[in-house]
């Protein structure tokens, strides 16, 4: 939570310089409180295992929030029971007339296909473009990442010639950037892709910044000036996820090479290694908070009228 103290305290300014988030008196006495509503857009066929990953990580925020899951109705799930996305899913048609404070887009399996192959691509748009006037901030995740920038931006994304699959370094390229407030010089990952976009294509677009990156995995984050994130990685993933991914793939015959920096020893037969969660953790916290609750307005309805 926010330090408050008077507007006028030296302190103030000296903290603010250090990129500690200073509540001014001024502005916390005009605030009220509220749940945050998030929409979560699950493109991922595990749709449960991504359900409690990214829940596990917003529920370590102390802000009390709200999450609606949603599917696009354009595409026949073979993974989860209409059953079960009947009972705990909306589709766009029932959210399209709502306000949200935050909206998080997923990843899902089909890098390998052109945007516009993808048979809930025209669906998607509608709910990106429906975003930028329903939604306060919105995060995109791995390939929702790509997408985001490609629909918004024209970043185009790029196939790697061998998928990167493992836990990554990454620097801190903003350090004044509230997103990663509290964060080492250093953290860590997951990645689990085949393809990349590239720092030429970002840095060419005024409106976008990296403030991450990897030199072996590339551009991690990107903030755009309508308070949108792109994560080109998976913080929400799980230990064993990469494991799972690592193994599914060796029965399906497709010689995956072995994660990266993730077993120990880089040993498939030994127990993986937790690097990455407590940024995980912090990572959310801050996009909740600075992204999301500092931005969005008491009256949710007024989202998108500024």
């Amino acid at each position: 939570m926010p330090v408050k103290i008077p507007d006028d305290l030296p302190a103030t300014s000296a903290l603010e310089s250090e990129n500690i988030f200073v509540m001014r008196e001024t502005r916390a006495r005009s605030q009220d409180i509220r749940e945050l509503r998030i929409l979560l857009l699950n493109l991922m066929p595990t749709k449960v295992e991504t359900e409690i990953q990214i829940l596990r990580l917003l529920s370590n925020s102390p802000l009390q929030t709200e999450v609606d899951l949603l599917q696009t109705a354009s595409h026949e799930s073979r993974n989860t029971s209409s059953e079960y996305l009947h009972k705990f899913y909306k589709t766009f048609d029932e959210v399209r007339d709502q306000k949200y404070d935050g909206l998080i887009v997923t990843g899902a399996p089909v890098e390998r296909m052109d945007f516009e192959e993808v048979d809930y691509w025209p669906e998607l748009c509608e709910i990106m473009d429906w975003s930028r006037t329903n939604v306060t901030s919105t995060l995109y995740l791995c390939w929702g990442a790509m997408a985001g920038l490609y629909h918004h931006y024209g970043i185009p994304k790029h196939p790697l010639e061998h998928k990167v699959s493992g836990i990554y370094r990454h620097q801190v390229i903003s350090p004044t950037e509230p997103l990663l407030r509290g964060f080492d010089d250093w953290f860590y990952i997951p990645h689990s892709r085949h393809t990349k976009v590239r720092y030429e294509d970002i840095r060419k677009n005024p409106h976008l910044h990296i403030v991450s990156s990897s030199e072996e995995s590339g551009v991690a984050i990107v903030i755009s000036e309508r308070n949108e994130v792109f994560i080109t990685g998976h913080f929400e993933y799980d230990l064993h996820t990469l494991a799972y991914e690592y193994e599914r793939d060796l029965a399906a015959g497709m010689d995956p090479r072995i994660p990266e920096n993730y077993f120990e020893d880089d040993d498939p037969c030994k127990d993986p290694i937790m690097s990455w969660r407590s940024h995980a953790t912090l990572f959310y916290n801050n996009w909740l908070n600075y992204h999301v609750y500092q931005e969005t307005p008491y009256d949710i309805d007024e989202i998108g009228r500024k």
